[in-house]
């Protein structure tokens, strides 16, 4: 278990290594070509794109990883009886989409651009739904190989499409260029499906039979990705939310439409995903922690679960700290060598020493899953949530501009990470003080 946790975290790493690399490039091609105005339009589609894909999979990922990894289960039936019903909630999930589109463009995002984009979404879900639920099932048998060499090539797929595509569709308008940043995901998605398909073994029989449903095993499944889904719907729907709250208090306190985009923008586009750089590392370690933490709580081995988790927190504090501080001391630098902007520098020096928290709080949300304590997860997110909006809704009103996003964003960061650290540290010292009694 040991070697396989080591393994499982270097091939990750190496793999995000590569990936966010990719993603990179992807994000400098991307805002070349669509400019920051186009960059702030599709921060805007973003929280509903998220919101949509946190609801395509239902949390299934997780759940598959954690009940294969206790190897009680028909892993062939678990996977082909679940997927008939998923495409077809995902075909409903397009539809409630195609139907509300407009009145989130014209009405709530107050931006006529993000309409054709947000009904692109639809047609990306299946895909993104399939694929989630291929990658759980690796993680579970804790081959991580299959699942990295599937997102380096759906990276590579989206930045050759990227780069050849958009830039032309930008001759049409902003609006078609972001659809089809929207459905390039599409294609990407498939390419990574063919490649972890070529990886699932070759020697089992398929029935009909396999892909009927299974009520008994249905039931484990939806008692992991209901809560699992639930805080991750709640986050995305914080984050759908933001937008909207933004614009309707700001625009009625004062401020122009543009520079709301364009601020939102440079925080969506810039800011984050630069202070995001690290969280491969920490997103790996989560990733080859819930299948050794479930295996081995499952067995009633509370020690070792507790030395994994210590484990992982301290490697994602060796990369999240350096890390923290070069951001606050020349953020720059970063800034200029990725994005070619400057836009985002004093955003980035309130946020960065906040993030040490967030760098860990990946871990500690893969141990409560893999430890039965997703409800409780759900509940800290959800009080996470509420503060975030309140705050959010609040600052606005006081003409602060972007920084009521910054704050209220911080406020739930430190909450969570604090939150889901007491209820792991409570569990496992009751377990091995019940144990040795």
């Amino acid at each position: 278990m040991k070697n396989n946790f080591i393994k499982s975290t270097i091939i990750l790493i190496f793999g995000g290594f590569i990936t966010k690399i990719l993603g990179m490039i992807i994000k400098i091609a991307l805002t070349r070509a669509i400019s920051t105005e186009g960059i702030g339009v599709y921060s805007l589609v973003l929280p509903t794109f998220n919101l949509f894909i946190t609801l395509c999979s239902l949390g299934l990922p997780i759940a598959i990883s954690k009940l294969i990894s206790e190897g009680e289960h028909n892993n062939k039936k678990m996977i082909l009886s679940i997927i008939p019903i998923m495409l077809a909630f995902n075909f409903i999930l397009m539809i409630i989409l195609f139907a509300i589109s407009p009145l989130l463009s014209t009405y709530l995002l107050k931006n006529n651009d993000t309409y054709y984009p947000l009904m692109a979404i639809g047609l990306t879900l299946p895909f993104i739904c399939v694929s989630s639920i291929l990658k759980g099932y690796f993680f579970g048998k804790e081959k991580m190989f299959p699942a990295t060499l599937s997102n380096i090539v759906e990276q590579l797929v989206r930045l050759a499409l990227t780069v050849t595509i958009i830039p032309n569709l930008m001759h049409y308008s902003l609006s078609i260029a972001i659809c089809g940043v929207v459905l390039i995901n599409i294609i990407s998605e498939f390419s990574s499906i063919i490649v972890l398909i070529v990886f699932l073994p070759k020697n089992s029989y398929i029935s009909p039979n396999d892909f009927k449903y299974d009520i008994p095993l249905l039931k484990d499944l939806l008692n992991i990705s209901i809560p699992t889904t639930g805080s991750r719907l709640l986050g995305s729907l914080t984050y759908f939310l933001e937008p909207i709250i933004l614009t309707f208090v700001l625009v009625s306190v004062g401020y122009s439409n543009k520079f709301i985009t364009v601020e939102y923008g440079i925080i969506n586009g810039y800011v984050y995903p630069l202070l995001l750089l690290p969280s491969f590392f920490t997103l790996a370690i989560s990733n080859a922690l819930l299948p050794v933490i479930s295996n081995s709580y499952n067995k009633k081995n509370y020690n070792y679960s507790k030395y994994k988790i210590k484990q992982a927190i301290v490697l994602s504090l060796i990369i999240g700290v350096p890390a923290t501080l070069l951001f606050m001391t020349i953020p720059e630098y970063f800034l200029n060598l990725i994005y070619n902007t400057n836009e985002g520098v004093t955003y980035i020096k309130m946020i960065a020493p906040v993030f040490i928290l967030y760098y860990i709080q990946g871990p500690l949300t893969a141990s409560m899953q893999a430890m039965n304590m997703a409800k409780q997860a759900m509940i800290g997110t959800f009080i996470g949530a509420i503060i975030r909006i309140t705050l959010l809704f609040f600052l606005s009103f006081l003409k602060i501009g972007l920084w009521s996003l910054i704050i209220s964003s911080l406020a739930n960061i430190i909450f969570i990470t604090i939150q889901h650290a007491y209820y792991v540290v409570k569990a496992l010292n009751k377990k091995i003080i019940y144990k040795q009694i």
